[in-house]
């Protein structure tokens, strides 16, 4: 690549709408490559942009920038990574819907809590912040729910 057909790194930020920092930060994870030129700018390749857009669709489709890099590096090595996407984004949907069970279960069960609550309407016990949450079990409520987790 020679400088003058090389892009600046704000050239890349500015054509595919990603900050500069994250340009970095794909570079430091050896999703993009740069040379420096005398004046210790960086440039990229023209490619880099096509590169940049596919690296945001891919994680807009849920996959990691490790997933990513896998895919690169299959690229880079001369084949054509579809059949290993197609892998991953199964293994996403797998994982989606365990994650919809659980939601599904927890919404379940905040809705069973608010209509018992609606017919007995605890009263507090002495310490009791809010008698309704001071009634739920401690580690089925927080170890079953993913927003027990935040």
């Amino acid at each position: 690549m020679t400088i003058a057909t090389g892009l600046k790194i704000g050239e890349v930020s500015k054509q595919t709408s990603t900050s500069v920092g994250a340009l970095r930060y794909y570079e430091s994870l050896g999703l993009l490559a740069s040379e420096r030129g005398d004046n210790g700018y960086r440039y990229y390749p023209h490619e880099a942009v096509q590169q940049v857009q596919f690296i945001k669709k891919a994680q807009a489709l849920g996959f990691s920038l490790e997933d990513i890099q896998e895919v690169l590096n299959i690229h880079q090595q001369g084949d054509v990574p579809c059949e290993f996407v197609q892998s991953l984004l199964q293994d996403k949907i797998e994982q989606l819907e365990i994650k919809i069970k659980k939601m599904v279960a927890f919404k379940a069960e905040l809705e069973d809590y608010r209509d018992r609550w609606a017919i007995s309407q605890p009263r507090p016990q002495p310490g009791d912040i809010c008698p309704l949450i001071s009634s739920i079990p401690l580690l089925r409520s927080y170890h079953a729910s993913p927003a027990g987790r935040r």
